[in-house]
Formats: structure tokens, sequence, C-alpha cells
């Protein structure tokens, strides 16, 4: 017999998802993960630079590793979770990561995290490029997906007593 979960618990623990998730992407950027050396030799093999932003639509969510190769990067990957995969480009133009995630709700609590940061996004089929707008304007035309501007609504500060 499971154990009845009240309201409040399920509760406590989607937010408590929500948070990690939230979090995520500022505390990655301290750890490391699996790079293409890691690969094995048929993985290298598979990674076609070839595809195009219309196969990469009609196989979406497309992997890290597809959206790198239509950007033109040979990605780093950073994150490799349930939830998300994320992975990181270093070019002359500026860094970039590309995030996908395995489900859209996923991707929605991701994106829902980010509300009270301000910061420019394109948005595809469960996943993201985070970048300057400048180069998010330049993958929009090979990726496709929709640029989002986060607003920054996060909580206001509390007026001083004086």
């Amino acid at each position: 017999m499971r154990p009845v979960t009240s309201p409040a618990a399920r509760l406590a623990r989607g937010a408590a998802l929500a948070g990690s998730l939230a979090l995520l992407p500022l505390t990655v950027a301290c750890g490391g993960g699996a790079g293409e050396d890691d690969a094995s030799p048929d993985d290298k093999k598979s990674k076609s630079p070839a595809i195009s932003a219309q196969q990469a639509q009609v196989v979406a969510p497309a992997k890290v590793e597809v959206i790198a190769g239509l950007t033109d990067c040979k990605v780093k990957i950073r994150v490799d979770a349930d939830e998300l995969r994320e992975g990181i480009c270093h070019t002359k133009e500026g860094d970039y990561l590309i995030t996908t995630f395995p489900e859209e709700k996923y991707q929605q609590t991701w994106l829902d995290s980010i509300s009270p940061y301000q910061g420019t996004y394109l948005v595809g089929t469960r996943w993201v490029v985070s970048a300057q707008p400048t180069m998010l304007n330049r993958f929009r035309t090979r990726l496709g997906g929709e640029i989002v501007h986060a607003t920054g609504t996060g909580p206001t500060p509390v007026p001083s007593a004086s």
C-alpha cells in the first residue's frame, strides 16, 4: 500500500524541483561534464555536421549535439541529467548554452524558473539556446524556434523606512 502524500508535501516537492531547476543553470558553470573525447568511436561517427535545420525540426526535439552542429560548434556537455542535457559552446563571437529536455514539462519548469532573471533565449521544441541576442537572431535562421525575452519580474525590494 502506497503512503498517502498530503497536498502540502506534493507542493513542497514541486517547489523543490522548480527551485533546483532554477539554480541549475547558475551552478553548472562550475561543474564539469563528459566531453567529446569521452564519446565512443561509434558516437563520433554518428555526429553529422551536414544536418539541416529542416532535418533537425523533423527529428525534434533535437539532441544537444545536433543543435551544436547546426550552429557550427563543437559542444562540451556540462549536464547530462534525467531532466535536461546542457552543453556549452565556445566561439570567437561568444559563448552560449544549448539545453534540451526529454519532456515538455521539464522545459516549461526551466522557462518558469528563469523568468525572474533578465535574458533573451531562443526556444524550440524541447530545447533552448542561451546566447547574446545578435547570436540568437543568426541561430534562429538555422534552427527555427522563437526568441523569448525574460522580463526579470522577480521580487521587488522592500522600501526602506526613512
